[in-house]
């Protein structure tokens, strides 16, 4: 195992990873955790790396793991004094296979297989006789329909369906295998072809969505999104269980008091149909993630970075963040160091203009967690340095109807005439902090807060580095401490012009946004 396994002294304070120059963090990286990563020591070594988020995968483990792992995500946290976001990732209608004999069995391209409705041990055939599986969702009998392929263990096997046969529980689905392959127990199943009847949110969904309120777990990724309904679905189940929030509130999406906190949802793009109902589950989300796993299975895998650049554009249009998942630095499971297609993946997606950039097995079950995440946080800073040193392009959402995102054009053109070393606003409203994330600044934003939940909210934000502070009695506090702040930081120097975003909350639950100019060091 990698040398992350060092014990620290209690209380130790680690030093939080930055970026030269800046001293702040712009592409934010999420780490999933797993058995390699979950103890309180490697978590803080990776926040000590740059990881910004966790992401805890509910497709593994018990609830009771993930209450520890929740825990030690929050004390690493306290530790190094830095407010870090968890995403619990909901399991979706994932569909495996059901149990299967030890060693697993061998499928010959060209021979038969079927798929039976009851639980059953698969085993090798018999000479001629075909193999027969169970799986997880037994509507699969009768919804593949003949042609329509059936794809096992992320597309390393593939049959087609050739027909059915037998009635009611007896019924099974009678298959022809194009390319052949071992298979094993649990091994996932993806029908690229076949409209489900399942919605995205299953009972266990509802099971983990209700632990991840109980346990204020900060985001929600929702798996297998085919429309703007299945994000509705969870929307309203959240409503159910007392969170508030969602696209439809325009505005801010901060919770009152003795409310729970709000809980963005991230959609997962990882089936063909949700590229038809694209726009529709864009404005239903606050982000979105470009789940290359099971989308490069269910689609020609050379349409994959093609469809990631377009998300990305399109996401950025109606500011909306995006997340870039899967395969990332993958060969770091094993090794200390990627590959030099991994280095350039990460910056590509990163040019594209990827918000976040995550790493699944890697950190999970990987061998080098904490090497993954640094150099993670190489690529990022290195890549996001070239983007700087390029021509300043600010984006230019479409959802232009907001006053936060009027607000972020305006700061976006007041720092480059400007040339601002900095922008500071208090943030309690999401909305500003967003849109100001999405106009790509070009420099870090100080997010001040005195909400924990909202402080590890904006840790997914590009270029965001969030602050907990009381609130400040009024605009020339909040100058004066953070005048104060910024020079004892190292984020600024005595006459650096900073730009100050101030926003007031008025009667009838309206807001007034200041908006001024400071050198630093100046009153």
């Amino acid at each position: 195992m990698g040398p992350h396994k060092q014990a620290r002294k209690p209380g130790r304070r680690t030093r939080v990873a930055t970026e030269p120059g800046t001293g702040l963090l712009f592409t934010k990286i999420l780490a999933t955790l797993g058995p390699a990563s979950g103890s309180i020591d490697s978590i803080e070594s990776m926040i000590a790396a740059g990881a910004r988020a966790f992401r805890i995968n509910f497709s593994h483990g018990t609830l009771e793991e993930h209450a520890v792992t929740l825990a030690n995500v929050r004390a690493a946290s306290e530790r190094v004094g830095e407010p870090i976001a968890v995403v619990g990732d909901l399991c979706g209608p994932k569909m495996r296979l059901g149990q299967v004999v030890d060693g697993g069995v061998t499928l010959a391209t060209g021979t038969r297989v079927e798929f039976s409705k009851t639980d059953m041990l698969a085993v090798a055939p018999a000479e001629g006789e075909p193999a027969v599986f169970s799986t997880t969702y037994s509507d699969l009998v009768d919804e593949v329909q003949p042609g329509q392929r059936v794809l096992l263990d992320d597309g390393k096997v593939s049959l087609t369906c050739i027909g059915h046969e037998g009635y009611g529980e007896a019924r099974r689905l009678l298959c022809e295998v194009l390319h052949g392959g071992t298979v094993t127990s649990r091994k996932g199943i993806n029908l690229p072809d076949t409209e489900l009847s399942t919605p995205a949110l299953t009972d266990r969904d509802r099971e983990c969505a209700r632990f991840a309120v109980e346990h204020g777990v900060d985001f929600l990724a929702l798996s297998f999104v085919r429309s703007c309904t299945d994000v509705a679905q969870l929307r309203d189940f959240l409503r159910q269980l007392g969170v508030p929030g969602g696209r439809q509130h325009k505005g801010d999406t901060t919770n009152e008091p003795g409310e729970r906190p709000p809980i963005p949802v991230i959609s997962k793009i990882e089936k063909p149909q949700a590229l038809d109902d694209l726009e529709g589950i864009i404005l239903e989300s606050e982000f979105i993630m470009v789940a290359r796993g099971d989308l490069g299975v269910e689609m020609d895998v050379a349409d994959v970075p093609v469809i990631q650049k377009q998300l990305i554009r399109r996401c950025h249009e109606h500011g909306r963040p995006v997340i870039v998942a899967t395969q990332m630095l993958e060969s770091m499971i094993a090794a200390p160091n990627p590959t030099r297609a991994e280095v350039s993946d990460v910056a590509n997606a990163i040019i594209d203009g990827a918000d976040v950039v995550m790493l699944s097995g890697e950190t999970a079950v990987g061998q080098w967690p904490v090497e993954a995440v640094r150099m993670m946080n190489r690529v990022a800073t290195r890549t996001n340095d070239f983007r700087r040193s390029q021509t300043a392009t600010v984006s230019t959402p479409r959802e232009k109807e907001t006053q936060a995102a009027a607000l972020a054009h305006g700061v976006a053109s007041m720092t480059r005439g400007l040339d601002a070393r900095l922008v500071v606003l208090w943030a309690e409203f999401d909305d500003a902090v967003i849109h100001l994330s999405q106009s790509r600044l070009g420099i870090p934003i100080l997010a001040c807060c005195s909400k924990p939940d909202l402080l590890r909210r904006v840790q997914l934000l590009h270029g965001v580095k969030p602050v907990s502070m009381d609130e400040p009695a009024d605009p020339a506090e909040f100058l004066k401490r953070t005048d104060v702040l910024v020079q004892a930081e190292g984020w600024a120097g005595l006459g650096d012009s900073i730009i100050y975003v101030y926003s007031v909350r008025q009667e009838q639950s309206s807001l007034s946004n200041l908006v001024y100019i400071h050198q630093v060091g100046s009153l």
